[in-house]
């Protein structure tokens, strides 16, 4: 989507399309499992459980950490990664809102 036709769209509709353009990809979704399970990481310990290498896995991260969902630190000379637990609460949010909703209004197959 073009930067014009964000300007469309509200500041929440905006930060939800990023969210899921963000977990668009099966890689990101194994990262984001794989930090649940273990709370913290460095970049170094997700391409030992992934099969890409560690420049593809860095491209992931960054990714995953423009669009919020996961928080970066710098230990020494390597970055600790971790969830960051308010994104993933507004996406929560935006879900429950949908399965309300449905559940409220749409009780009836078309």
């Amino acid at each position: 989507m073009g930067a014009t036709n964000t300007a469309n769209f509200s500041k929440k509709q905006n930060d939800i399309a990023a969210i899921m353009k963000a977990l668009a990809h099966p890689a990101r979704v194994a990262i984001i499992e794989y930090l649940l399970r273990i709370d913290t990481c460095i970049c170094g310990d997700i391409v030992n459980v992934l099969p890409l290498a560690q420049p593809t896995v860095s491209q992931h991260l960054k990714e995953l950490k423009n669009a919020g969902l996961i928080k970066g630190t710098i230990e020494g000379n390597a970055i600790c990664y971790c969830i960051n637990e308010k994104v993933f609460v507004k996406m929560q949010q935006f879900f429950e809102t949908i399965s309300h909703q449905i559940n409220q209004k749409y009780n009836h197959c078309c």
